[in-house]
């Protein structure tokens, strides 16, 4: 009860998660009185960061941070519009639309919603879409980037699991584009309901010149996907590859990268990754506390207890996961949760961890959208100059087709791993 008043406590003072995981470990080993436990402390934060897999995270930052550097974004959006600006409320879905490609290079949510925010956003409000509308359109595209390859939150649960890395990116291909469908849904109608203005269409000579200028950011998440299922690179290496060809997209093919942008590119990467690689660290030594107090035997015992069908004990871990992801940042929750409920939903109910891993991801990435943390409304809100609170009943078609996704994926594995098996 003290370490469980410990953690409650130092989250409510908000006290960044890396510290407050690190301190409640102290915690339990001064209310245990078993002191020599301070000699592992050190040897369990430096274990936490011991994988080959995290290396990872700061290349895949750094892709990002060099395609949105180099002008890739607004080549995208100009791409999208060839494909789906034709049609009445066509701008709402080339920002789905440019969500997705986007997706498949940045692998994360709250810098694809800052970054996507800052175009889309005023475009669709000067074409007539409500602010409100405009800016939820495009923080529910954001949640697409945990979950179409590459994806942090991927890297981290398949360190996590010791699951393959890139059977995971594969294993979030199908539920992201089911993701994207129900999106989809959601656009047609609101704008059956409302009404959206008339689409601008791109054709001819204009469509062709943007295919091709956009054609070259194809070759970063061609090179990640392709070099994982050739058999060429493991995830780590396919991410190096990645950000050397975004490097040389944005300096030597687009232009719009100069030479005196990579020193502050490349201390933004690092500044942002030794944050997660921190919390990773303390993470780890918050887990061994959990295995050390035999958490997950007393939560399965529990959960057993309520059921025995695999899908009511995901639908249980849905709603759990929905609180925990409105609380916690999604990557502190991942690393929280994985320790205590992947072991039950192994042994106890014979669910496969890539399964898990995408249902899982999808409940902690929506706590980006939701109250009281929801730092990817209120990102939203900054760009857009629109209330979180105006923004959250915009989105709530595209949480409804999230929760619908998310009793789907629950309920048919074989969406998440056709890929993989």
């Amino acid at each position: 009860m003290i370490v469980a008043g410990a953690f409650i406590v130092l989250l409510f003072l908000a006290v960044p998660i890396a510290f407050v995981l690190g301190i409640t470990a102290v915690t339990h080993i001064l209310a245990s009185g078993d002191l020599v436990l301070f000699e592992s402390y050190p040897q369990q934060l430096f274990s936490g960061l011991e994988k080959y897999g995290l290396l990872a995270i700061p290349l895949f930052m750094l892709v990002g941070e060099l395609m949105n550097e180099g002008g890739v974004t607004a080549r995208l959006i100009r791409a999208a519009r060839v494909f789906v600006g034709a049609y009445r409320g066509g701008l709402a879905y080339v920002n789905l639309l440019a969500n997705m490609m986007m997706a498949s290079i940045v692998g994360s949510a709250a810098a694809q919603i800052a970054v996507m925010s800052r175009v889309m956003t005023p475009e669709m409000t000067r074409q007539g879409y409500s602010p409100a509308f405009a800016a939820a359109t495009t923080a529910a595209g954001g949640l697409l980037s945990p979950i179409i390859p590459p994806s942090m939150l991927f890297v981290i649960y398949g360190v996590l699991a010791q699951i393959p890395i890139g059977d995971m990116f594969m294993a979030g291909i199908l539920p992201g584009l089911l993701l994207a469908f129900g999106f989809m849904c959601a656009i047609a109608f609101v704008g059956w309901r409302t009404g959206f203005p008339e689409g601008e269409a791109i054709k001819g000579k204009a469509a062709r010149q943007a295919l091709l200028h956009a054609a070259p950011s194809a070759l970063v998440p061609a090179i990640i996907i392709g070099g994982i299922l050739g058999g060429i690179a493991t995830p780590t290496e396919s991410a190096a590859l990645a950000a050397l060809s975004a490097a040389v997209l944005g300096l030597f093919v687009y232009r719009d990268l100069k030479f005196s942008a990579l020193p502050r590119l490349f201390r933004e990467t690092a500044t942002t990754s030794s944050v997660v690689l921190f919390l990773i660290a303390a993470a780890n030594v918050f887990g061994w506390i959990i295995l050390h107090e035999q958490v997950p035997q007393n939560v399965a015992a529990w959960l057993n207890g309520l059921t025995q069908n695999p899908f009511f004990f995901l639908l249980l871990v849905n709603i759990l996961l929905l609180g925990v992801g409105a609380m916690l940042d999604g990557i502190a929750a991942m690393i929280i949760v994985v320790p205590i409920l992947l072991p039950i939903a192994q042994t106890s109910y014979g669910i496969d961890p890539f399964h898990f891993g995408v249902v899982i991801s999808i409940n902690l990435v929506l706590g980006l959208l939701t109250p009281p943390v929801g730092a990817g409304l209120y990102i939203a809100a900054a760009a857009s100059n629109v209330k979180p609170g105006e923004i959250f009943r915009a989105l709530s078609p595209f949480l409804i087709a999230t929760l619908f996704a998310l009793i789907i994926l629950s309920w048919q594995p074989i969406i998440v791993t056709a890929l993989i098996r």
